[in-house]
């Protein structure tokens, strides 16, 4: 079976790459989830994320936006001492700033998947890419994105990441076409 190149690493990797990457999001607890791990792999590897995603899970509250939103100084100094996440202060103080942004604009648009679907117009891209270097790490949608989320609060949130956010929740199919997934991302 022909998997995306990535997808090859270890078993996390094929397990996330067959059943959750590129399948479209709309469950505002996921999108959230899906924003704050994009945000924490900065300058590191997608792999090293998987690896510490449960830790996450529990570390902020399975994702409660309202929970994380209300976390406080001794919060942060709790999660700087939990070796199940990643351990950097400014990823996760924006992490917390970000969850007080998602819920204001939750409050303008009523649910996040409103707002954040809106840069592909509620319909994911479908690229043909051939092979793994020819997939952009940046488009001018993530670029529009990115500009949008750090006027509304946003921190970690690059074009770049933002990009990688919308491969993770499908808001672009990047399956390579040899893939088993491009045809049917959403299953």
């Amino acid at each position: 079976m022909k998997r995306c190149g990535w997808a090859d690493k270890g078993e996390l990797e094929r397990a996330y790459h067959d059943t959750e990457w590129g399948v479209a999001v709309h469950d505002d607890r996921r999108l959230f989830e899906f924003l704050i791990l994009e945000g924490a792999q900065a300058g590191l590897s997608w792999s090293t994320v998987l690896k510490k995603r449960e830790g996450y899970r529990k570390a902020f509250r399975d994702f409660d936006v309202a929970a994380v939103s209300g976390f406080s100084e001794g919060d942060v100094s709790m999660l700087l001492a939990d070796p199940g996440i990643i351990r950097n202060r400014l990823k996760i103080r924006a992490a917390i700033g970000n969850a007080r942004a998602f819920l204001r604009v939750r409050e303008e648009f009523g649910r996040f998947d409103r707002y954040i679907w809106r840069f592909v117009d509620g319909t994911p891209v479908r690229n043909a890419w051939s092979r793994m270097t020819e997939i952009p790490c940046r488009t001018p949608a993530s670029d529009g994105m990115s500009e949008d989320l750090r006027k509304r609060g946003f921190k970690f949130v690059g074009s770049t990441i933002c990009y990688a956010f919308m491969q993770a929740v499908g808001m672009v199919n990047d399956h390579v076409v040899e893939c088993f997934r491009y045809a049917n991302p959403a299953r």
